[in-house]
Parts: structure tokens; sequence; C-alpha cells
């Protein structure tokens, strides 16, 4: 693979970097940063039974294939693959295969995550750039209850912040099977009143795969901040760059033939290349009786994605075969502000919210072309679009008497869609608007235990260019040229949810929710083209069970379980069942951690990714999967650790993905209805030096 060359944006925090370092006093080691928080009792602050707070304590010892791993620290939630470690993550929680963040909203340090009108799918959320070291909290919450989040937020949302400062700078050098190389450097030190971090990360990977990943990935992180999260600000420079080969999802019938081995491929040069920069801002003052915070950004994002799902529908002895390549080039901006009031309303404790929320997506390219070996040789689609949108929001929380709250919401978007298509029929504006109530009613706490009724309302924006298309792009298919119906700007969705949380048995806390979510409009992943595209309406409903325990200093446990069932409310004629094809049913994990703060610490988790229907009769369902990951950890002294990663610890031959729908090999006289599967990575070993002073 060419080495990676850093352009500007990234040249520059890189020299900023060594610059510190260097400041700093050479190269900058590794001290342990102590957390001693768990995770938060949130009886009497908590809206739902289904919310909750991640620490840092938490994530410490926790084995970690991926760095969007971190977001399976949310119970029911799983992180899976279907291509390169370069692309965004397969997320699954609450009966969505919610594909790569489309209903699921993600943000880092105030910026969304999910991108809309993406190249490969609405709402795609890459959190490859996310450094697991750096985090101090990760905030989730399920369901469209709270009012402060909107778009992609009907399964849930998660909220992570990183460190503001380290208590000692650290370096980590990573090992591993299949090439695995990775370096971090990251420290902070007093700047003015503040304090300056810094980070760097260096990754390069080839994976188990036949062909060679060849990832590359260059990361790198200066904040300045001053104050806490609640009463200072800071100021945030990210850059991050990366590249790879990537062994896509592939028909079983090619691997049962022996075409090609598990990690084998079918076209050698899918993969992709893409960079992230950002620079970002937060501000909040917290009073007796006020809190008031802001936030902007902007952000410079590309993609580039090679992919080949179908092979040789279009031919390949002669012929072109079926790759694609999807471009995405954009620049986002925003800006959000809030004041909470506290006081008090007719001799009850109350607080009150109102909100403020922009975002401006300036998307210079969204494009979709046919390619042969990364060569275009057609374009199907190349548009400019630039999506807008602005939400106002107020929130109320009363304490009606002592065992009684109530939260109440409402929430109004408005969205404007501008599209530039090269098929000028295509081509056109639209304005959308969606108002989004909520209601919570929180009871108790009795014995240690509270109560909660939640019901609200929340929505996904579809793609721009599916809301202004008239005539059919793709030459590909038999349709070409003919009338579509445009897709509705902005999905309604509705969700209800009963819950209980418990602290009642000392060291434990555990909570139960039972729910259900109705969706006007499904998005689902289409195979031949790499998009998501507007579905049925569709009803999910099922019951979670979450629990954390600490019998001791040294000892941690979690254990989670969630049971879901996902059906469309309404279907056409010729489809041939009401299944939703990769709906996650029943999801269970298990984890344990131990550090005795001295020489030894480790975690081993557990997960349990049940079957999912592949198709809407439920004639072709995906086997499930059982991973088992440990990490055992050995101080050598203040100064140094050694931690052993051991991923798929019983090589487990299982997938981490299964789709179904139809493909075409070399030789084959018609396309032909299979599954197509990516394995999950087999037995995998890395090794950790962790240096401190």
């Amino acid at each position: 693979m060419e080495p990676i060359a850093a352009p500007r944006p990234l040249a520059a925090l890189l020299a900023c970097l060594v610059a510190v370092a260097a400041h700093a006093g050479g190269v900058p080691t590794l001290d342990v940063i102590e957390v001693t928080a768990n995770a938060d009792d949130l009886i009497g602050e908590a809206a739902t039974a289904s919310e909750g707070t991640v620490t840092a304590s938490q994530l410490e010892n926790r084995p970690l294939l991926r760095p969007a791993e971190v977001l399976e620290a949310v119970p029911g939630l799983v992180i899976s693959q279907h291509s390169g470690d370069g692309k965004a993550n397969q997320y699954y929680l609450r009966g969505f295969n919610l594909d790569h963040g489309t209903d699921f909203a993600t943000s880092l340090l105030g910026m969304p995550m999910n991108m809309p009108t993406h190249a490969h799918g609405q709402g795609y959320s890459d959190l490859q750039f996310l450094i697991p070291e750096l985090v101090d909290r990760m905030q989730y919450r399920k369901g469209p209850y709270a009012a402060d989040v909107g778009d992609f937020a009907t399964a849930g949302s998660a909220s992570i912040d990183y460190f503001r400062r380290v208590d000692a700078p650290f370096a980590d050098v990573t090992v591993g099977a299949g090439g695995y190389r990775r370096g971090l450097m990251a420290g902070s030190k007093p700047a003015g009143d503040g304090n300056l971090l810094y980070a760097l990360e260096w990754t390069q990977n080839d994976g188990p795969w036949t062909l060679a990943e060849n990832l590359g990935k260059l990361n790198g992180l200066l904040r300045v901040s001053q104050g806490s999260k609640d009463n200072g600000w800071s100021v945030a420079a990210m850059a991050y760059q990366a590249q790879w080969s990537s062994t896509d999802q592939v028909p079983q019938r090619a691997i049962d033939a022996g075409l090609i081995s598990r990690f084998g491929n079918l076209d050698p040069s899918d993969g992709g290349k893409t960079h992230r920069y950002s620079l970002s801002g937060e501000w909040s003052e917290r009073g007796g009786d006020a809190w008031t915070r802001a936030n902007a950004y902007v952000m410079d994002y590309r993609l580039d994605l090679w992919s080949n799902f179908t092979f040789c529908t279009l031919g390949c002895d002669p012929g072109p075969g079926d790759q694609f390549e999807q471009a995405d080039r954009r620049k986002v901006y925003g800006l959000n502000a809030a004041r909470t009031w506290y006081g008090d309303w007719g001799g009850r404790a109350a607080e009150f919210t109102l909100g403020l929320q922009s975002r401006y997506d300036d998307i210079g390219n969204v494009g979709l072309y046919t390619t042969t070996a990364r060569q275009r040789w057609g374009t199907i689609s190349q548009d400019r679009v630039t999506e807008g949108s602005v939400a106002v929001y107020g929130e109320s929380q009363v304490q009606w008497v002592e065992k009684f709250r109530s939260i109440v919401g409402l929430r109004e978007d408005v969205y404007r869609f501008d599209v530039a298509s090269d098929t000028a029929q295509n081509s056109g504006k639209a304005n959308a608007s969606i108002a989004s109530p909520k209601i919570s009613l929180i009871f108790g706490p009795w014995d240690k235990t509270e109560y909660y009724a939640n019901y609200g309302y929340g929505f996904h924006s579809n793609d721009a260019r599916g809301v202004t298309v008239k005539l059919n792009p793709d030459f590909r298919d038999p349709a070409f040229g003919t009338a579509v119906a445009a897709a509705t700007p902005l999905v309604r969705a509705k969700g209800a949810e009963l819950g209980v949380r418990s602290a009642l048995v000392p060291q434990l806390q555990t909570s139960l929710a039972l729910w259900r979510l109705d969706l006007a409009s499904e998005l689902v992943f289409a195979g031949d083209a790499g998009t998501t595209a507007p579905s049925f309406p569709s009803r999910r409903s099922g019951v979670e069970w979450a629990n954390y325990w600490t019998p001791t200093a040294q000892v941690t446990v979690d254990a989670d379980f969630a049971d879901s069932r996902a059906r469309y409310t309404t279907i056409d004629n010729g489809v041939p069942g009401n299944y939703i094809p990769g709906s996650i049913e029943k999801t269970a994990s298990l984890g344990a951690t131990y550090d005795d703060h001295a020489k030894w610490s480790g975690g081993m988790r557990l997960r349990y990714f049940g079957p999912r229907p592949l198709i809407e009769d439920d004639s072709v369902r995906s086997p499930a999967s059982t991973l088992v990951n440990l990490r055992i950890g050995y101080r050598i002294d203040k100064h140094a650790k050694l931690a052993l990663d051991v991923l798929n610890l019983g090589d487990a031959r299982v997938s981490d993905i299964d789709y179904y729908y139809a493909s075409q090999l070399r030789g084959e006289a018609s396309p032909v209805d299979d599954i197509h599967t990516h394995p999950a990575e087999p037995r995998t070993l890395r090794l950790t030096l962790h240096l401190s002073y």
C-alpha cells in the first residue's frame, strides 16, 4: 500500500503535536488514568429505564476489536462489519439493522456523526477515528423521548465526550496477528488557566483476509479547555484519514464450491479512502438558578468507496463487472445553544429548558459511478446538494409531589433540501417540517426503586435525492428512465416505554424496560446499489434487562439481555411476508472485569448475537453467533504495563453479517438468490506495551 500523504490540515496538526511533545520533555509515556467512578446511579435523575452513562473505568479493561465497539457498552447494541475497517461499522439495536447508523444518532464533543444524504447510506456514522483511551464518558438514551435529540434518534442516541486532561502523558505500542500495528501517544499540559490535550494515533492492519486489507490510519487531536463540562469551555481540532482494501460480503455458494475461502474475495480492487477534519468549540456556565451552554462546529469530510456486491450481472467475460464507486464531498456547519432555568413553580421544584439547534450540509458532490478496478466508466448520478435544518425545542420538568415528577417536551424541526442533479428532471427544492411532542412520568423512588412511563414522537430524514427524484437514473435497471415516486422528506416515528430501575440489592443496579416503536417508513439496504431506500411502515416491540454489579472494589460484572420483534405493518402484494430483513431479535452480553490496582487487571466479555430473518417470509435466516473476548493486564512497575487481548477466544467460525439477495458469479447464466456473508475474524492476539511517567 502506498504511504499516506498527510494533507495540509493533518500536517499542521502533526507539527503541533510534535512541538507539544518536545516541549513536554521528550517521548511521552503513560501512567494509568485512575477513574474511580462506576456506572452512575441515575435514580432521581433519569427520565427512562433505558438510559445510562458509561464511564472511563468501565471501558479501561474492555477488550476491543474495533474503536466503535465502545458502543457495545450500551445494553442491547451490537457492532459488526461487512467490509474493510476504514468503513463505518454496522449497528444493531431494538429490532433494527441500523445499517451504518440510520435511526441511531451519535455525537462526539457535541458534533453529530450521522451524515444525511450520504453516498453510502442515510445517516452514515463513521466512528473509526474514535480513540477509546480518551473517552471520558458516554451518555446513551433509547427511544424518541428526549426533546434535545432529533434526526436519526428513533432507536436511540449516544453522546461521547473525551477527557479534558489526563493525569500523565502516555504512549501505547500494540502489535498483533494479521500485521496489526498501532501506536498512540497522548498527554496534557497546562495552557494558561486551562489545559491542552494532545493525541496522535497511527494504525496499520492487514487482517486475516486472503486479500491484505492494507489499512492505513492516521488520527490526531488537539483540545484546549478550561474548567469543566458544566462550567467551562473547550476548543478541539481533529484530523483523520484512512485508506484500505476491503473484503466485502461474498455469496455462500462461492465458499461452498471452493472458489474462495471463508476469508476470500471476488473483487480485489474493492476498498476506499476517507478523511475527516473538524474544528469545534463548546461553552457552558452553570449556576444556582440557570445553566447556559452552546457549541459550534465545522467539518470537512470526504469518502471514496469502491464496492462490488453482485459481481457479474453486467457481465465479466466479457463485460465490466458490477463494481461501483460512491463518492461524497461535503462541508458541515452547525451551531447549537440551550438554556435551562431552575426555580419554584407554585411551591414545586421545576426546571425549564429552551434550545436551538442548526445544521447545514454543503455537499459539493454525492455521486454513484460504475467502475472496473476503480476506474470509472459510467455515471449513474452526480448531484450537488445543500441541506439545512433548524430545530427549536422546549422541555419542562416538575416535581409535583415527593414521589412523582414529569418531563414534558416539544420539538419542531424545519428542513430545506436543494438538489442540483446531472439528470435535470431530478433537480429540485423541497421544504419540510415536523413536530415531536414527548412526555415522561417518573414515580418513586420507593425502596431505592423508580418507575417510568414514556411516550414520544421522533423522526428520521430521507436522502435529499430521494425527496426530489422524478426519473430512475440507474441505467443498470430495466426501469431506467421511468417515473419514480419521491420519498417523504421527514418520516414519523412514535414510541412508548414502561420501565423500572432499582438499586435495592446492595452493589447491584438493575433496569427493565418494555418498549414499542412505530415507524412510518422503513429504510432498508439495497445490495445492488449499496444504499438505503425507503420501504414499508413497521412496528417493533421488545423487552430489555440490564444489570451492573460491583461485589468488591476489584470486581465488576455486567449482564444484559434484549428480545425484540420487528414486523412491517403494511406490505405490497408482491412481498412474501412481513418480517423485516436483518432485524435483530435476541442479544445478550455478559462481562466481568478485575483490577487489584497493583499488579493484575483484566476483563472477559461474552456476546450473543441471535439469528435474524434475511427475507420477508422468514424462510432464510442468519445463524446465531457467540463471541468471547479476553484482556489480561500486568503492571511491570509504575511506569510500564503489558496487556494481552485475545479476541474471539474460542475461535468461533461465525459470521459478522449476513444478507440475502441475488448475485451472479463468473460462469453463471443468471443471478442467483443466496446468503452473502462476511465472517467474524478468527482468534486474534494483540499485545500492548503501556508506558508512563
